[in-house]
């Protein structure tokens, strides 16, 4: 166990490039006690390992982990290191330096197949990135990106498939700003906390983006991203605490880089977008009962429809008058009252935003007569929706 330890360290430094601030390459060797110079990285990665694991206890990822360990222990003729990177992704360092550098690339292919082919015999499907040779270590955090890189064919589809570097394809990123319509909708009800709506938009515009720009994971990456820190932007617009909101966004986005997969890149967007908005959501809701706060989220659900007092109490089981006097008593307004005004929030976002005019900005809201919606927005904000436009562009 100690000597795994010692590797683990020592790989971590290789694959940071950090050791250079700890000590030469030949010291560091001495220090650990490890006599080989890794000169390539390969990246073995489980085929659909969040599905397999989902639920699993932490025994079954041991159990897996180590198997495919001692499997690797085995087969590989070349010295090597290994360190897990992240769940279900191994990067192997391998010591070419006694092979030929004419032959390396090619056996290093051989040898991506040979671990494919004794894994598959042994249950454990797996797909492989090959980062580029360096004889200089100090270089080998280039071998390791590089594996990652090569492995970005694999982020949208595909297992049991050997990726090299050299092997990725040069894309040119479109220039078209997609789906305004849909981000729109999105930012929108992040700001009125509709956890549910948000979720579920979300994996459509991923999916979307993914099409629209033919599956280039860098611009894909970028966009997500780009939208993830847009509703963190929306999120301490309404007035949540930024301590929280900053430091996660950080971190989120430092790990979204780094992923090479698409359903654990999706996952944590979801989740994420899920957590922004519940900041939100809290807000609104505040400590109300588990009954008002079941009756928010459903005119959240239902705010583009026509909904009346007796649906949402119905929805509710209680009575129109139990349910209208407990709601007021809790939330300090009418359930009506209520829910107009979660539409009229809705259209502060389209109205601060975007360029979309009144009419339509009322559709989105539920509200189909732009001269009634017009009439509800001066109730609430003592002006009309293109006075309020006009004023927050002078802002």
């Amino acid at each position: 166990m100690m000597e795994e330890l010692t590797q683990i360290s020592f790989s971590q430094l290789l694959l940071s490039g950090t050791f250079v601030h700890v000590a030469p390459f030949e010291v560091l060797q001495e220090m650990y006690g490890v006599n080989i110079q890794p000169n390539v990285v390969v990246l073995v990665s489980m085929d659909r390992y969040p599905d397999l694991a989902e639920e699993k206890p932490l025994e079954w990822k041991m159990k897996i982990g180590r198997r495919l360990v001692e499997e690797l222990d085995t087969i590989l003729p070349i010295p090597f290191l290994r360190i897990w990177i992240e769940e279900g992704v191994l990067a192997l360092l391998l010591d070419f330096h006694e092979v030929n550098p004419q032959d390396r690339k090619r056996y290093v292919l051989l040898l991506a197949e040979m671990i494919q082919k004794t894994s598959d015999q042994n249950g454990i499907h797996v797909s492989i990135g090959i980062g580029n040779f360096y004889d200089d270590p100090i270089s080998l955090i280039y071998s390791f990106e590089e594996a990652k890189k090569s492995m970005s064919g694999r982020f949208f589809q595909g297992n049991k498939l050997i990726f090299h570097t050299d092997m990725r394809k040069n894309m040119i990123e479109s220039l078209m700003i997609p789906l305004t319509k849909e981000k729109s909708e999105l930012l929108s009800i992040v700001r009125i906390g509709h956890t549910e709506g948000v979720v579920t938009q979300m994996k459509g515009i991923m999916n979307r983006v993914a099409e629209i720009y033919n599956y280039n994971e860098d611009v894909f990456k970028s966009e997500v991203i780009d939208l993830l820190m847009m509703m963190s932007r929306i999120v301490l617009e309404v007035g949540v605490s930024p301590v929280s909101i900053l430091t996660n966004t950080a971190n989120v986005i430092q790990d979204l880089y780094h992923m090479i997969r698409y359903d654990k890149f999706a996952m944590k967007v979801c989740h994420y977008a899920e957590w922004l908005t519940e900041q939100v959501e809290k807000i609104y809701i505040g400590d109300v009962s588990p009954t008002i706060k079941h009756a928010i989220r459903y005119m959240k659900e239902n705010h583009q429809k026509e909904v009346s007092l007796d649906d949402i109490a119905h929805y509710c089981h209680l009575s129109r008058y139990h349910f209208s006097h407990l709601f007021k008593k809790e939330v300090g307004i009418s359930v009506m009252d209520f829910f107009n005004k979660l539409r009229i929030d809705k259209s502060l976002f389209y109205l601060e935003k975007t360029e979309f005019p009144v009419h339509e900005i009322a559709n989105q809201v539920g509200i189909y007569d732009s001269n009634y919606f017009s009439r509800l927005f001066k109730k609430y904000m003592k002006s009309s929706p293109t006075e309020y436009r006009h004023l927050m562009r002078k802002i």
